[in-house]
């Protein structure tokens, strides 16, 4: 997310060296980050010789969910990151100006032309991931529905409502953004706003703000005390209470730096004490009721 927006191409290039090291594969890229910068870079770094057979290649195009618009958008981030197909498209967000049937119509041709080789959603609501998934196998060996990029993290679970239901009754993987809570999870917010973070910065804090609330911080001061229990980053901490989370795919993390990512990276190796995952569980629960729990 901040490649070519405070992520220069050094440290794009030492992130992606180091996620692939790690056994990291997916690598999402919309077309708005750092206005088209970071496919570009990404395009560059992928035609100096990154593996582009270990990646799986995602990228996010949107708002407009018309049938020209999604297309334009994909041939876009095609030519950016100079590749004929990408693995993965997903539609950025609900057009309330476009009916479902024609982005629909719009992913099939993405993928039958070869432009893509699955497709599926972000930030829709579980009612859209059902219907587009049944218009997407109205005939056998239709393309169908593989994933569902939603906001996931200790500070935002409202997926559990009904996203993550529907995702799991149709067999669609989530991709969780900001995981760690944008950026408050990692701790670093807990008693001050550094200066170099996204909170202070006139790009991200608008981004960052809603977080900084005395209801997302009694969550962060008990990440803090798991954190400080088991020896292990708050950030770490987050992750791994999310990767163990019914139907996630992959946690999408946006690092500014390497020493941000290696943190993240960290998390995977981490499998959370079943009372530190139940405590957590407890401090961030939301509110499910009627009619998605009867």
């Amino acid at each position: 997310m901040t490649w070519g927006r405070g992520t220069d191409v050094p440290g794009a290039t030492k992130q992606l060296n180091m996620f692939l090291d790690a056994g990291g594969t997916l690598v999402e890229a919309s077309s708005a980050y750092g206005d088209w910068n970071a496919q570009l870079i990404l395009g560059d770094l992928l035609r100096g010789g990154a593996p582009r057979e270990e990646i799986v290649l995602a990228v996010t195009g949107g708002p407009d969910a018309s049938r020209r618009g999604l297309l334009a958008d994909l041939d876009g981030s095609l030519e950016r990151l100079g590749t004929d197909h990408v693995d993965l498209f997903l539609v950025g967000c609900p057009d309330p100006g476009t009916p479902l049937t024609e982005t629909v119509g719009a992913l099939r041709h993405a993928v039958t032309s070869g432009r893509t080789r699955y497709v599926g959603l972000s930030n829709h609501p579980g009612w859209a991931l059902a219907r587009v998934a049944s218009l997407l196998q109205a005939q056998p060996g239709d393309v169908g529905l593989t994933a569902q990029g939603v906001e996931y993290s200790l500070l935002q679970r409202g997926a559990e409502r009904e996203v993550q239901p529907a995702a799991l009754a149709l067999g669609a993987g989530l991709l969780a953004w900001s995981p760690q809570g944008r950026g408050v999870l990692t701790g670093k917010y807990r008693h001050t706003i550094p200066t170099d973070s996204r909170a202070a910065s006139s790009q991200f804090a608008r981004f960052v703000d809603p977080y900084l609330t005395g209801a997302s911080l009694r969550v962060v001061e008990a990440v803090a005390t798991a954190s400080s229990g088991l020896g292990r980053a708050c950030g770490e901490v987050a992750l791994a209470w999310l990767l163990a989370r019914p139907g996630l795919a992959a946690a999408v993390v946006g690092a500014r730096t390497p020493a941000q990512l290696k943190q993240s990276l960290a998390a995977a190796e981490l499998v959370l004490p079943a009372e530190v995952h139940a405590a957590l569980d407890d401090v961030s629960a939301i509110e499910i009721g009627y009619p998605e729990r009867w």
